[in-house]
């Protein structure tokens, strides 16, 4: 299976007098790098989801948003976190003394602050228990939209390498007469110079210099370089790196099939190869 890097997915569950949601969201990116944005009362969870994300993804840059409400009419009893008002107090003190004047603190600013205000009827324990469910479901989601993505992907590559073959066709059945019509065009501009070409020097010249124009082996490893695109895709799997460097590896081969070109049809052949490259190029960068 081919995953695409890019994908979202989300996950709602509720508790007693709370209210989770989880937000992943992944784009492209050249190696795997995980922002984690949690609510204070659950920052003691992100070592572990860190660590769960870069086991469910190889690349791409992956956010994981987690939200927290408290919602009205429960029976639960509600707390006031007093570690975090001492927090709270110490800093206030502090920059009061950088800056005297600064007003103090009221209590509601006190009780509005994030993490002061606690469910004591709800563990950290179910707190995470839920949160971990819920990004599992979440995770779950975002692959399989990811590999949804990865299979269209797919049959854009397939196709485009279909087309590459379509092109590089053109030419093998050329190369022969493209070869002998290239000698006897040179042969005829050494005669018009007063030189015969059957001179044993100047048929090893022109024998060098056909040598440097013959694009056979460009083609044999156009095709190779596509055969192995086509093993890489059906096999799946983390593809993406190795991918780019064979499309990296066909343009070069374009490239050089085009600066040897002695012949209209086979320039046109490299245009439409560095075109359909770039395509493939293009799609690859959105693979793991």
């Amino acid at each position: 299976m081919i995953l695409s890097m890019t994908g979202f997915a989300s996950a709602s569950g509720e508790l007693p007098g709370i209210s989770l949601a989880v937000e992943l969201r992944s784009v492209n990116h050249r190696y795997l790098d995980v922002t984690i944005k949690l609510p204070e009362e659950l920052r003691m969870l992100e070592p572990g989801l860190r660590e769960r994300l870069a086991g469910a993804q190889k690349r791409g840059k992956v956010e994981c948003r987690v939200s927290l409400a408290r919602t009205l009419g429960t029976a639960g009893t509600i707390a006031v976190n007093t570690d975090r008002v001492q927090q709270l107090a110490g800093a206030t003190a502090a920059v009061m003394r950088a800056i005297p004047g600064t007003p103090p603190l009221t209590t509601a600013d006190i009780l509005r602050w994030p993490g002061v205000m606690v469910d004591a009827t709800i563990s950290q324990d179910a707190l995470a228990e839920q949160v971990d469910a819920l990004v599992q479901q979440a995770l779950q989601e975002l692959t399989a939209a990811r590999a949804r993505e990865g299979a269209k992907l797919r049959t854009i590559l397939e196709e485009c390498c279909t087309d590459v073959d379509t092109q590089v066709a053109r030419v093998v059945p050329r190369l022969p007469a493209l070869h002998a019509a290239y000698l006897e065009k040179l042969g005829g501009r050494l005669a018009d110079a007063g030189l015969d070409p059957n001179e044993d020097r100047l048929k090893q010249e022109l024998a060098l210099f056909a040598t440097k124009i013959d694009v056979a082996e460009e083609v044999a490893r156009l095709k190779t370089h596509v055969g192995e695109m086509r093993r890489v895709l059906a096999q799946g799997g983390t593809a993406g790196k190795r991918l780019d460097f064979l499309a990296q590896e066909l343009h070069r081969e374009a490239n050089t099939l085009g600066s040897k070109s002695v012949d209209a049809e086979l320039s046109q052949v490299s245009l439409e190869l560095k075109v359909l490259i770039e395509q493939m190029r293009e799609q690859v960068q959105n693979l793991e």
